[in-house]
C-alpha cells in the first residue's frame, strides 16, 4: 500500500533537503502535505507553505496553530549546522544558543504540538531527522554533536513513553553527506558532489514508515539507493575530519 489520499502531513523544515525529500515523497503518494520553513519551496507544488522561524518569538503560537485539527504524521527535519566546523573555544555563544532554539527547542515545540493530533489519528507518525553526528561526536562540531544527541535522546525518551497503537516515533539519519543548499554553502567552488546522496534517497522509506506499521523507537539509517538499516544492527559511519 502506497496510498495516502486522504491523509494529512506536516514537514517541519522541508523547503529543502532531508525534509524535502520526505514531503516530496508523501505528496507523490497522494497526500496533503504543509511544508512549514522560513523560506518558501522552490517549485512547491502539490506543496502547500507555512512561514516558520523556529527561532523566533512566535514559534510556539505558529506551530500550536499548525498541529490543530486531523494530523496523520509529522516529520521534523529543521536543522542549524552552525557557521562552519571550529573548535570549541572560536564558537561564539549565539550560535550554539540558535542550534539550541531549532535543534531541541523547536523539536520540543514541534512535539508539544503536534503529538495530541496525531494520537488521535491512531496511529500518527512522528519523524525525527537524525544525523549520525549522534552517534559520532567528532572535533569541530560540537554544538552541532550536542544539540543532535540531545535531540535523539528526546526522541528515544518519547519513544518509550507513547504506545505505538496511538503514535510510533522513528528516527532516520543519512549514512553519508547529503548534497543540499545548506551544505553547498558551506563548501568551496567547484567542490566535487559525486559521491554525495540526494534527498529522495529517503523516499521509500518515507511511504514506507506511512503506509506500515513497525520501527516504533527505531533509528534508521538511509544509504544512498534508498535502502535502510536500524543503527541497533550496524552504527553509522563518522564523517568526522580534521579542523583546518
Amino acid at each position: 500500500m502506497t496510498d495516502l489520499t486522504g491523509r494529512r502531513m506536516l514537514v517541519v523544515g522541508g523547503s529543502t533537503g532531508i525534509g524535502r525529500g520526505v514531503a516530496d515523497a508523501w505528496a507523490a503518494a497522494g497526500a496533503d502535505v504543509v511544508v512549514c520553513s522560513r523560506r518558501e519551496p522552490a517549485r512547491a507544488a502539490p506543496l502547500r507553505w507555512e512561514r516558520l522561524d523556529l527561532g523566533g518569538p512566535d514559534a510556539a503560537d505558529r506551530l500550536a496553530a499548525l498541529g490543530a485539527g486531523p494530523l496523520d504524521a509529522v516529520c521534523f527535519a529543521a536543522v542549524r549546522y552552525g557557521a562552519g566546523r571550529a573548535p570549541f573555544g572560536a564558537v561564539p555563544e549565539d550560535e550554539w544558543l540558535g542550534q539550541l532554539d531549532v535543534n531541541v527547542t523547536g523539536l520540543w515545540r514541534t512535539l508539544a504540538a503536534t503529538l495530541p493530533a496525531l494520537r488521535a489519528a491512531r496511529p500518527g507518525l512522528f519523524v525525527g531527522v537524525s544525523s549520525e553526528v549522534a552517534f559520532n561526536p567528532g572535533p569541530g562540531r560540537s554544538g552541532y554533536a550536542a544539540t543532535k544527541a540531545a535531540a535523539r535522546a528526546l526522541l528515544d525518551a518519547v519513544a518509550q513513553e507513547e504506545d505505538p497503537a496511538d503514535v510510533r516515533i522513528v528516527q532516520i539519519l543519512p549514512a553519508g553527506m547529503v548534497d543540499t543548499p545548506g551544505i553547498r554553502r558551506r563548501r568551496p567552488p567547484g567542490f566535487d558532489y559525486g559521491s554525495y546522496m540526494r534527498p529522495s534517497a529517503f523516499a521509500p522509506l518515507a511511504v514506507r514508515l506511512a503506509t506500515t506499521a513497525g520501527h516504533h523507537g527505531d533509528s534508521l539509517v538511509v544509504d544512498g539507493d534508498g535502502t535502510w538499516w536500524p543503527v541497533r544492527d550496524r552504527a553509522p559511519a563518522s564523517q568526522s575530519g580534521p579542523v583546518r
